[in-house]
């Protein structure tokens, strides 16, 4: 989840976990070379960066904690338990709340960053593996893959206003900029649903590809870029026609792109079968970069 955050000025760095590492990349975006790697908690995976930069927030799925990152030194200065298992991760517009997909709990933790302490557990649906937050920050979004919807929360009152049925096994979730529609990646469907977040109806259904886990979208809201695990590529959605206007390979099967995130200028897919992190330039959709990071890289989130 990582919704991606999406910045003016170019990218500063690219944080990636490694799951079976137990460690964080940090990649400088302007290099596309590693320049730091950091032990993190057991497993980690989701990944958020605060939008004034600063920390980095990381689901340990292995241990049951969020690591907080200091991205000036590099070193993890607190870690904050949470519920079990995980996973997605997304902050607020403002950045003082953290919402947390705890996977095995079925509940999202918000965690109050000011104080790095949960002040809610919200119960959602089952196996919830990724959230993302609307840009006016008064929704929540949470795909359950065990239950089959999208709880929706008011974050102003914490309490989950509606639960969307999504597919089989919604695995990921994003929201467009406009906060009328939201992206559904259903892996064991092979497709994406566009979620009318009004009505809490599904307006549309795009195949994509077999195994998508993760779905963000552009800064103008577009594009849609979609994680495709079975053939190894990102299928890219034109948001208007609510079709797959490109494909960009990233490796062959066994590449297993897992997340996505959306840069300034750059698109970057963790790519857990082949130890890696592509980078796709937004404009020619053109792979430009393939970085080495860890075992089984997991989220990616790109900060200042």
């Amino acid at each position: 989840m990582s919704s991606a955050i999406v910045r003016s000025g170019g990218d500063g760095h690219v944080y990636v976990t490694n799951q079976l590492d137990d460690t964080v990349s940090v990649i400088d975006a302007r290099t596309n070379r590693v320049v730091a790697t950091v032990p993190a908690g057991t497993a980690p995976a989701g990944v958020a960066v605060a939008p004034a930069g600063g920390h980095a927030y990381i689901a340990d799925s292995g241990s049951a904690g969020v690591s907080v990152l200091d991205t000036r030194t590099n070193k993890i200065v607190g870690t904050v338990p949470v519920g079990k298992s995980p996973s997605g991760v997304a902050l607020s517009p403002d950045g003082t709340a953290l919402y947390v997909a705890d996977g095995g709990s079925n509940r999202v933790s918000v965690l109050d960053t000011r104080t790095n302490r949960v002040t809610r557990s919200i119960p959602v649906g089952t196996s919830p593996v990724k959230v993302a937050v609307s840009r006016d920050g008064n929704a929540a979004y949470v795909a359950n893959a065990g239950s089959g919807s999208v709880s929706v929360i008011d974050t102003r009152t914490h309490r989950v206003v509606r639960a969307i049925r999504a597919g089989r096994s919604p695995v990921s979730v994003a929201v467009a900029p406009d906060g009328r529609s939201a992206y559904v990646a259903d892996e064991t469907a092979a497709n994406v649903s566009v979620v009318g977040t009004r009505t809490g109806t599904i307006t549309a259904t795009v195949p994509v590809g077999e195994g998508p886990f993760d779905v963000a979208l552009g800064p103008d809201g577009r594009s849609a870029y979609v994680a495709v695990l079975g053939p190894g590529k990102v299928s890219v959605i034109d948001t208007r026609g609510h079709r797959v206007s490109a494909t960009v390979s990233v490796g062959p099967p066994g590449t297993d792109p897992f997340n996505v995130a959306v840069g300034s200028s750059a698109i970057y897919v963790t790519n857990q079968g082949a130890g890696t992190l592509a980078v796709i330039d937004a404009k020619t959709l053109k792979v430009t970069a393939t970085v080495t990071v860890g075992n089984s890289p997991y989220g990616v989130a790109v900060g200042p």
